[in-house]
């Protein structure tokens, strides 16, 4: 082509145009111009496009008569039902109203729901107030990715990690506040808990328990929104509980969604009024002049009324292990014992529990890819065997690698939340060797995020209790069996020595003792739990088994700690049962039952005696340990097991060491 001086340019048939050629926007018909259109979207408007991306679901409960009372009804009559349920529950207790409810997120105007609810109502004894004129939206039961969506939009120090989970910040409180603790001593309890010298039950009245229900009440009720979670407590079916929890962050209903056992749609429908509710207003302080409060932190738990009270902390794990309080204190009233343990099955279906403090190796040991796990940490024992309490796995995520334990590091994804972690401010990688925020640092996730997972989470009979104690006195043998009335006295002790620096920098053994392993959990008087545990072993022909997994052949700074490699060996003669058949002897002192073999282990280490140089320091050691035994259990011995009956009691006693 050539330009004909004026800026057209002449194509080949002499002819000029000006510019490029037109571009031809009609359909040939010749089949060459392929036409990939399609008809445009159904929408008016933006709002109106994003509404037909999400589509609701469709419960699918079967009608069966009166056990579905929301099967029969409408979806519009089934939300107004579950609306007055929650607003009955955040009724405050001098208005006798529960606020105004509309489902659905506030921000999110497309979602303004049909169904509103106006309250719970019973003629007020008060005038009405502003909060009674509002209405606050109910996010119920929202599944993770909702959840995700609340917590990085509205809450501060929200972030996904680089593997997919949500890390979130506790605020000023990073662990539990056991001094803050309260329960209310009424009428029902004054005579069933255990109160007193060593209880971790501190007291408080109906009257205080009701001027912070409506402080709590009153903040959940003053917000544009609040979460509420419908779930469960226990996979035995006949036995499980109802709770409602009414929280404030998006963090909260996540963790909870993760720790509770998830109800499916059809239970959902049906579920009517929980058994227990949980009134979570942590970021809320309480009163400091309010009758028993120390701080201005509050968590109270009243049996009576079934419900439990949050004030001035954001720590989630006050929700979980609240609820274990009260596990502890229902089960044990059906004659189901409640247990903070360890639990997994083998393949011929022999069941083992584990219990063990902090640093005695209960998560590693329990956690064993030649076994189902039932659960981590929350089980019960009852007529029909074992089942787990929780529905997720609360893990310690300090200085967690992928080598030393692949599954909890392999759970953290999307949907687990990750609790106060330090990560890498651009590609979102967590390092969980630092400790800037806490060195309690957690993950939270569904227990199906654990590949060897037992579900439901049920098993039969144990067969081994297994007691750990991680010894830095170095004088306890790797591995004791233990008679029934030692197994209730060493899991009534509940010990364990730690490592723990001095004033001037020297570190040494302290002993720890913990009531039946969970002492800030239980509600009874240790005694009850040890009788029940003793009663289900003897029934169903379980073994008792005390292990060390802590130092041989010396204290702390002498000696060493066990190998993992041969506390592993102990554990698996224990499943298989080739333990039960070994040689024993019994040691002096504390009268333990040690086998003279045990394979993969040598043989020297199986008594402490031989792995001592100096004797007699050994035996001041174990003399020293043996009174701390002593000591400790003095707080135990002038309580009576039933009306005049404390034969167990002296029982128990004479399973201790004797000197």
């Amino acid at each position: 082509m050539a330009s004909n001086g004026n800026g057209s340019v002449a194509n080949g048939n002499g002819s000029a145009t000006k510019g490029l050629a037109k571009i031809q926007t009609h359909k040939k018909h010749n089949g060459i111009c392929h036409d990939d259109s399609v008809p445009t979207v159904k929408a008016q408007t933006i709002d109106e496009l994003h509404s037909l991306q999400r589509k609701k679901s469709a419960p699918t409960t079967p009608v069966t008569g009166s056990q579905a009372p929301f099967a029969t009804l409408s979806e519009e009559e089934r939300h107004k039902q579950q609306l007055q349920s929650i607003s009955a529950s955040l009724a405050s207790l001098t208005r006798e109203t529960g606020p105004k409810l509309v489902r659905g997120d506030p921000a999110r105007q497309s979602d303004a729901p049909k169904v509103t609810h106006v309250h719970h109502h019973v003629t007020p004894t008060i005038a009405v107030s502003d909060s009674s004129l509002k209405f606050t939206h109910v996010l119920y039961n929202l599944s993770p990715a909702e959840l995700y969506e609340q917590a990085i939009k509205y809450e501060k120090g929200s972030f996904i990690t680089s593997t997919g989970a949500l890390a979130t910040l506790s605020g000023a409180k990073t662990g539990r506040s056991p001094r803050d603790k309260r329960v209310v001593k009424g009428d029902l309890t004054e005579d069933e808990l255990w109160w007193g010298k060593g209880s971790p039950n501190i007291e408080m009245d109906e009257h205080t328990f009701m001027v912070n229900r409506e402080r709590a009440v009153d903040y959940l009720n003053s917000l544009d929104k609040v979460f509420v979670n419908d779930q469960f407590l226990n996979w035995d079916l006949e036995n499980r509980i109802k709770v409602r929890i009414v929280s404030a962050r998006a963090y909260h209903s996540l963790f909870m969604h993760n720790m509770c056992i998830r109800p499916t749609p059809e239970e959902l429908e049906n579920f009517g009024t929980p058994d227990f509710t949980i009134y979570n207003a942590g970021q809320f302080p309480c009163n400091r002049y309010t009758h028993y409060m120390t701080s201005s932190t509050s968590i109270d738990l009243n049996l009576a009324r079934r419900e439990m009270i949050i004030l001035g902390t954001q720590y989630a794990g006050e929700m979980k292990k609240g609820l274990f309080s009260v596990m502890h204190y229902l089960m044990p009233m059906r004659q189901i014992l409640s247990l903070h343990s360890g639990c997994n099955m083998g393949r011929d279906g022999d069941v083992a529990l584990f219990f063990g403090l902090s640093g005695t190796g209960k998560t590693t040991l329990s956690t064993d890819h030649n076994r189902y796990l039932i659960g981590d940490d929350e089980h019960c024992w009852g007529e029909n065997g074992v089942s787990n309490i929780e529905g997720g796995c609360y893990a310690k995520c300090i200085d967690l690698s992928r080598e030393k334990e692949p599954d909890i590091w392999n759970a953290i994804r999307f949907g687990t939340v990750l609790e106060n972690v330090v990560f890498d401010e651009y590609d979102r990688e967590v390092d969980y060797s630092d400790k800037s925020v806490t060195e309690n640092t957690r993950a939270a996730y569904p227990i199906e995020y654990i590949p060897n997972a037992k579900l439901p989470c049920v098993g039969p009979h144990p067969k081994n209790v297994i007691l750990l104690a991680c010894d830095a006195f170095g004088v306890l043998p790797p591995v004791s069996k233990l008679n029934l009335a030692q197994t209730m006295y060493h899991f009534i002790s509940g010990y364990t020595a730690l490592v723990a620096g001095t004033e001037d920098g020297i570190k040494e053994p302290q002993a720890t003792f913990s009531a039946c392993f969970g002492a800030a959990f239980i509600m009874l008087h240790p005694t009850k739990y040890a009788a029940m545990l003793a009663e289900k072993m003897q029934k169903h022909g379980a073994t008792g088994w005390l292990v060390n997994t802590g130092w041989s052949a010396g204290s702390y700074g002498q000696g060493s700690r066990i190998k993992l490699q041969y506390t592993r060996k102990i554990i698996d003669a224990i499943h298989s049962g080739s333990l039960l058949n070994a040689e024993y002897k019994k040691t002096e002192i504390f009268g333990l039952e040690i086998p003279t073999e045990v394979e993969g282990v040598p043989s020297e280490i199986l008594d402490p005696v031989n792995t001592w140089s100096n004797k007699k320091a050994y035996k001041e050691t174990l003399l020293k340990l043996a009174g701390l035994f002593k000591n400790n259990f003095e707080t135990f011995t002038n309580y009576k097991i039933g009306k005049g009956n404390n034969n167990l009691t002296e029982e128990i006693l004479a399973a201790g060491p004797i000197f």
